[in-house]
């Protein structure tokens, strides 16, 4: 019985540093020749410039893909068809307010539900914060597609306030769009 009550305090273990430090990228000076500059400089002076040298096995057998080669080849391959500047901005503004009013609802909500069991005006019920929390940040999340869907997809239309013809006209012309790449 005298040992369970030993009044002891455990003696914590604390475990030596890391004697191999972390490994990471290090970033070496290398000299780039430009013909241009070494036209316009010295010779004997070239630029140098910091790259980062990874060393990385990798998949490929072939060197990455420069940014040239990567515009060249979206250009090729442009089998869909390019949104318009202005549907494209009214899809932007209908997202950024369908996901950031039930954001900054649910946000409001826990702060008012903090504050009221701080000051003891209400004793918050422990499933309610969880309930608000899970339908605000559901609906925020479902904000993203609504967004899309609810914009018109027209350039000369603008479209009603909350878009609920839109979207329902954009949900199917989004299914048919789908069902006919299938067949």
């Amino acid at each position: 019985m005298k040992t369970l009550l030993s009044l002891e305090t455990p003696q914590f273990y604390l475990r030596k540093p890391l004697r191999d430090p972390i490994r990471t990228p290090t970033i070496l000076p290398t000299i780039i020749k430009n013909q241009k500059q070494n036209q316009n400089q010295n010779q004997n002076q070239p630029s140098s410039t910091w790259k980062l040298q990874a060393n990385a096995k990798g998949f490929a057998s072939k060197p990455p893909a420069t940014v040239k080669e990567n515009a060249a080849n979206k250009n090729n391959n442009n089998d869909d068809e390019q949104v318009p500047q202005v549907v494209f901005e009214r899809m932007i503004t209908r997202i950024l307010v369908s996901v950031g009013v039930p954001l900054a609802t649910g946000l409001a909500l826990l702060h008012l539900f903090g504050v009221a069991k701080e000051q003891n005006m209400w004793d918050v019920p422990l499933w309610l914060p969880f309930l608000t929390t899970f339908i605000t940040f559901g609906a925020s999340a479902l904000g993203i597609a609504y967004g899309t869907l609810s914009a018109s997809w027209d350039p000369e239309k603008k479209g009603s306030v909350l878009g609920f013809e839109e979207a329902q006209r954009n949900w199917v012309e989004m299914w048919k769009e789908e069902n006919d790449g299938q067949w």
